[in-house]
């Protein structure tokens, strides 16, 4: 009997092995760094069983509890950075998000502050970077996940934190598993939608929005698939002394006006659609709050 355990534990390590040996880490490099920071150490990461979250972290009795995690056979690159200057975490994050978005990778998993649990279980005890144990209420994360042309998954990581110090530090994970490897969230179904972009606005009979070149062109080359669809799912912040359906009316307006400037720059109106919120859902992340317009893509 030991021998026949012993047999499949080769077996099992063997194929491991040659799962990693088909790896391929130059068909999708880690995203650009960010700009103000300092790269203070970069790891190399191979594991059978690299544990990754997809959910937010509590701790019971020494071990780690989360809704949704998973020890998956990984490689890939770990790296932490500190912010400089007069940057902030809040920006790198932002960048890295820019950084995802272009590349398509859809967004698994997203939290912020003491959503995420406690900081010192991230760092600690899910990074192992001392570095990273910081307050729980200065404190987001991320999982984006994407398929190369190899078929094969990648994930990419990025936890950023404040210190008590006020010292900020970025980490980020970039890491490949071998094809056919389950990772939740990313099934077929899911793989088809992108995004969002979110597209602040600001006001009345003409409208403002807050977005850049680089969100514009995400959004063509995301609408350039054939079918796709493009979704402005529209919401507003309640004001003082307003009326649920005036807030409602706001938030379709500004999506009614997206909607023609997107039509001008290529995505017909016919491909578009549009669900008004307002006000009636309360997403908890500091990104996604007030006046905006989220945008996001579904392929065929």
């Amino acid at each position: 009997m030991q021998n026949k355990r012993l047999s499949q534990s080769v077996v099992w390590v063997a194929a491991m092995v040659m799962g990693f040996s088909t790896m391929v880490s130059a068909q999708m490099p880690p995203p650009e760094p960010f700009p103000e920071a300092r790269l203070d150490q970069e790891i190399s990461i191979k594991s059978p069983g690299h544990l990754v979250l997809f959910s937010p972290v509590r701790e019971v009795n020494n071990e780690i509890r989360s809704a949704s995690m998973a020890r998956l056979p990984v490689k890939g690159v770990g790296q932490l950075y500190e912010v400089q200057g007069g940057a902030n975490r809040e920006e790198a994050r932002d960048h890295y998000l820019r950084e995802l978005q272009a590349r398509g990778a859809q967004i698994l998993f997203e939290c912020s502050g003491r959503n995420c649990g406690r900081s010192n279980v991230w760092a600690n005890q899910i990074f192992d970077q001392s570095s990273l144990y910081g307050r729980d209420n200065n404190q987001d994360y991320l999982v984006a996940g994407s398929v190369d042309e190899n078929g094969q998954p990648w994930l990419t990581l990025v936890y950023t934190v404040t210190r008590a110090n006020q010292r900020q530090f970025v980490w980020v994970e970039h890491l490949v598993a071998p094809q056919g490897t389950d990772i939740p969230g990313m099934g077929n179904e899911s793989a088809r939608i992108k995004g969002p972009v979110i597209v602040p606005w600001q006001g009345g009979i003409t409208y403002r929005f807050e977005w850049s070149g680089a969100d514009r062109r995400i959004i063509n080359d995301w609408a350039g698939e054939a079918e796709a669809r493009v979704v402005l799912t529209a919401y507003s912040q309640l004001k003082d002394n307003e009326t649920l359906e005036a807030s409602m009316e706001r938030a379709e307006a500004a999506a009614q006006s997206l909607s023609q400037v997107l039509a001008k720059s290529g995505v017909s109106e016919s491909r578009q659609m549009i669900i008004t919120v307002g006000p009636t859902v309360v997403i908890p992340n500091p990104d996604r709050q007030g006046d905006r317009v989220e945008v996001m893509v579904i392929t065929r």
